[in-house]
């Protein structure tokens, strides 16, 4: 993996966690799913890249 693909994920992992932290200080529900959801969606790229 090269440093820009791995810095690109970091940013959308970093990202994931932005929405899901504002989505429960707003209370609201889809946006700490969204959150959750691109979280588990760069979990599952890293993964794959280190098969």
């Amino acid at each position: 993996m090269s440093g820009t693909e791995k810095a690109k994920a970091q940013a959308e992992q970093a990202k994931g966690k932005a929405k899901e932290k504002t989505g429960r200080a707003l209370g609201n529900e889809r946006m700490t799913a969204e959150g959750n959801a691109d979280q588990a969606k760069e979990d599952v790229k890293d993964t794959l890249r280190h098969r």
